[in-house]
This record gives C-alpha cells, sequence and structure tokens, in this order.
C-alpha cells in the first residue's frame, strides 16, 4: 500500500510540470540554398461574398489558393497562418481588400510576396429572346492578385460559354452548317474596376450567339436562326472581343482565348490575341 501511494504522489507531481515545447520544424534552417517561389494553401474551399454591377452582393464558393515565398534559409512555411489570415477578414471578398489580405499574409508570415487566387461560380438572370422567360445563368470567374514588395498586382479572369456557327461549313452547304459550344477565356489588368457583367457581355456579342439556360420552342428558334446569320470562326471570335476590350478605358492588358468544341470533328478549334 506505501508503494502504490509513492507511486500516486509522483505522477501527481509530474502532471503539474509545463509541458515540453513543441519542435517548430518550419523555422529550422535549411542547408540546400534554394529559395521556393510560391508556397502555401490549394484547394480552399471558403464562402464568399461578391459584389456586383447593381451594387448588391451574390453569396458564392470560392475554390482558393493562398501563397508567399520561402527564403532559401528557412526549411518551410506555418500552413495554419494562411486560414487565420482569411478568417480574419471575413466573408466579404472583393476587389477593394484584397491587397488587405496580401498584406496580412506579407506580415504574418515575414514575406517579401505574397499571391492569392480565388475561383468562383458566377451567377446571373438571363431572359430568353422571344417569350422573356427568366433563367440563371452561371459564368465562372477568378481573382489573381499579388503583392511584391509594395506593388499590387490584379488579374480578372471571366470564363464565357458561346455558341459559334462555322462560316466556312455555311459557304459551302446546301442545307444548315456545323455549329458548337466555344469557351471564351478573358484575362485582363485595369486601371480601375471593370465589372464581371461587362466582360460577360463583351464575349456575348461577339459570338454567333449567347447561350441561355432556359429556351422554349420559339425562342430556341430565334437563337437557331440568329446563329445562322452571324457565323464566326474561332480567329473571329478572339478579334471580335479583342476590339471590344481595345474601346474600354479602363483596360490596359488583356488575353482572350476562344476554344470551340468541334461538333463534327475529333479534336477543338483554338485561338488566343494578348495585348499590352
Amino acid at each position: 500500500m506505501k508503494r502504490h501511494a509513492q507511486t500516486s504522489i509522483r505522477t501527481t507531481a509530474e502532471s503539474d510540470s509545463p509541458p515540453a515545447p513543441l519542435l517548430d520544424k518550419q523555422s529550422e534552417r535549411d542547408h540546400r540554398k534554394l529559395r521556393i517561389d510560391k508556397v502555401g494553401v490549394r484547394g480552399l474551399r471558403f464562402p464568399i461574398q461578391v459584389r456586383d454591377k447593381a451594387h448588391t452582393v451574390q453569396n458564392t464558393v470560392a475554390t482558393i489558393g493562398m501563397y508567399v515565398d520561402l527564403p532559401q534559409e528557412f526549411k518551410g512555411t506555418h500552413m495554419s497562418r494562411f486560414i487565420e489570415v482569411l478568417n480574419a477578414h471575413g466573408s466579404m471578398v472583393h476587389v477593394e481588400n484584397i491587397p488587405d489580405i496580401l498584406r496580412a499574409m506579407q506580415r504574418k508570415l515575414h514575406a517579401a510576396s505574397a499571391h492569392i487566387e480565388l475561383e468562383f461560380p458566377y451567377f446571373l438572370e438571363k431572359r430568353a429572346p422571344v417569350t422573356r422567360m427568366m433563367g440563371l445563368m452561371d459564368y465562372t470567374a477568378r481573382f489573381n492578385a499579388a503583392a511584391i514588395g509594395e506593388s499590387i498586382d490584379f488579374v480578372l479572369t471571366v470564363i464565357t460559354g458561346v455558341t459559334t456557327l462555322c462560316p466556312c461549313s455555311k459557304a459551302i452547304s446546301r442545307h444548315g452548317a456545323h455549329n458548337q459550344r466555344g469557351r471564351v477565356t478573358v484575362q485582363l489588368r485595369s486601371n480601375g474596376i471593370v465589372w464581371i457583367e461587362d466582360v460577360i457581355a463583351m464575349v456575348e456579342s461577339s459570338a454567333s450567339s449567347e447561350l441561355f439556360s432556359l429556351l422554349k420552342r420559339q425562342d430556341e428558334k430565334s437563337v437557331t436562326e440568329r446563329a445562322y446569320e452571324n457565323p464566326v470562326f474561332v480567329e473571329d471570335l478572339v478579334r471580335n472581343v479583342a476590339l471590344r476590350l481595345n474601346a474600354h478605358p479602363k483596360v490596359t492588358w488583356y488575353k482572350v482565348e476562344a476554344e470551340n468544341f468541334e461538333s463534327i470533328h475529333s479534336h477543338n478549334a483554338y485561338a488566343c490575341i494578348e495585348r499590352n
């Protein structure tokens, strides 16, 4: 009985001692002398609110990547700090508060550069061309931003689906012409806000026809005939979009890519224009 009591006393004393410090492996020295350009977290899904042109907000879910540079002398970065920074800024994400997030990443992770990318579905209500019935269309938008020292770089990307009808097919065929869905990706830099809705409108007005989520027979007839009357090659598509971007007073750089998912070929058609 006495030996058992002594054991209990020793165990109690040990439990009162402070815990041993946890090793910080990330902060250890690395001797390979290789700087890492970007390290962080990717594939994080996070609910956000995005402001739209109508001065309201829409709730959506973003897939987020957050990165910083890592000097050659450090073994690793502290991954949890990226999530701390994001949570500290709440769920409202727009162009105006992205610089604040980047600066916080630089401070918290002691980094010279910080990067953030957010990709999310963006929804717009669209009326069918004849019946005017309302449907909800989804697009893909992306914010890519970087803080390099004191400077901020921001790129807006908008991905829009369209219909294209082949001019060559129309010219050589007695009946009909092959048509297909296409996808246009616009990346741009600007010296002011360029709304996602405006980029979508530029793209949709550059194609044979825009897409709709809800079409009745009268609408389908209208869309099909409009596409037939407005044939465009993939080359025409990127040029049409580029002309509209050239005319926008706030756009300072852009890259337009178009890909047609060909309906009679086993391959896709592709074109790209990039301008400073």
